[in-house]
């Protein structure tokens, strides 16, 4: 399965584990940002998961900013996105 994988500056410190996650359990990772810690917004990302997910070149994705709130309620404003705050394997 291809999953995209975007992050504003606050979910950066945790996206290289989770991009090594995703490739340990045999899926494909698409790295879709940020590249770095500086300060950027989380709406880009998560228009770039969404329209990764829209456009089929990525079957789901993963959002990771300081809470998970935002990335969600700006993920789930794209039509045909659903997104939900999964912070642990309970609620995921």
């Amino acid at each position: 399965m291809r999953i995209a994988v975007a992050c504003d500056h606050g979910g950066f410190p945790l996206k290289a584990t989770v991009l090594r996650v995703v490739q340990e359990e045999g899926h494909e990772a698409m790295d879709l940002g940020a590249y770095d810690a500086q300060s950027s917004d989380y709406p880009d990302f998560a228009e770039k998961v969404g329209e990764a997910i829209l456009s089929g070149k990525a079957e789901r994705g993963i959002l990771i900013c300081g809470s998970g709130v935002g990335a969600c309620i700006a993920a789930n404003k794209i039509r045909g996105v659903y997104a939900g705050v999964c912070h642990d394997t309970y609620s995921a």
